[in-house]
């Protein structure tokens, strides 16, 4: 089976890489926007550029490679650049969306697409795949679009809502909140965290194992894959803070009022993930795992 990564230089698009390497009846092109930022050992993975806003290029990669399945991640994911470059947003969750979406009913290839949280509004949590959308952001809103495109196509598709993504990997260009805790309570500095925002964190490799379950089942529809402990950043903060044996004293209790962000965030979302459990076997690390990967992955 042929399997196309978008996204491939990211968080979730190595985590996937990784899973794969070692599944060699598999043949993975994994894709970017730039040079490749991760080592490639194994022969079943190969790497090219590819700008996703550019349809030749989309239409150019699909018709050499011929994929099966697209496993798509790529998407403009800082909430607050969104909503300042609407444009540039709209290019990279939807107009590319709509791109892959002709490149893919063209050869029959199943369409898998991650997508997120932020497409609700947080007035209740944790959510059921069947929550009313309702988003309060431009981020989320390009989310739900490039969701809708998915669902009125005529590919095969399967879309996997996830929450607050963490982990590391190869060049990351963004830290999480493990190792911005860890690091802040190593140099004794003190901390704001907020207590009232609700989220079910998602470790990076349960996120790739969830679309690989998709992927495995042939499934279709709407699947929550995230982690599966309702949690607030600041439960977060004092879990890491224990782990590591680091003074959680230094961390102080607050509110989202007290931050200044050009984009609103839904204070309470996080998902319910039975669906994914009992039909695809999906089953998360709990927080607390996560953070003893990540402190290996560390070492």
């Amino acid at each position: 089976m042929k399997i196309l990564i978008t996204g491939a230089n990211g968080l979730l698009g190595q985590k996937l890489v990784d899973l794969y390497s070692s599944i060699p009846h598999y043949e993975v092109l994994a894709t970017g926007k730039g040079e490749c930022r991760f080592p490639l050992v194994a022969s079943n993975i190969s790497y090219t550029t590819l700008d996703i806003t550019n349809q030749q290029e989309v239409k150019t990669v699909f018709e050499s490679f011929l994929p099966n399945v697209l496993i798509h991640t790529a998407a403009m994911t800082n909430v607050d650049e969104c909503e300042t470059d609407r444009k540039g947003c709209w290019q990279l969750n939807v107009k590319a969306v709509e791109y892959l979406i002709a490149s893919s009913e063209k050869i029959n290839c199943h369409f898998v697409h991650v997508s997120t949280d932020f497409i609700f509004d947080g007035t209740h949590g944790p959510l059921l795949e069947n929550a009313v959308p309702n988003p309060i952001n431009y981020y989320g809103e390009s989310k739900l679009e490039a969701e809708n495109l998915i669902m009125k196509s005529s590919c095969s598709w399967a879309i996997a809502r996830t929450v607050l993504v963490y982990g590391i990997t190869y060049n990351m260009s963004r830290s999480n909140i493990i190792l911005w805790v860890k690091n802040s309570l190593e140099k004794g500095t003190n901390i704001k965290v907020v207590d009232d925002q609700w989220r079910t964190p998602t470790l990076a490799e349960d996120l790739a194992k969830g679309c690989y379950l998709l992927v495995e089942n042939k499934s279709t529809g709407i699947f929550n894959i995230s982690g599966k402990d309702f949690l607030t950043p600041y439960d977060m903060a004092i879990m890491t803070a224990d782990f590591f044996n680091l003074n959680k004293s230094l961390i102080e209790k607050t509110d989202g009022s007290k931050f200044r962000q050009t984009a609103k965030r839904p204070p309470k979302t996080g998902f319910i993930i039975d669906k994914a459990s009992n039909m695809l076997g999906y089953q998360p690390c709990s927080f607390k795992e996560g953070i003893a990967i990540l402190a290996e992955q560390i070492k």
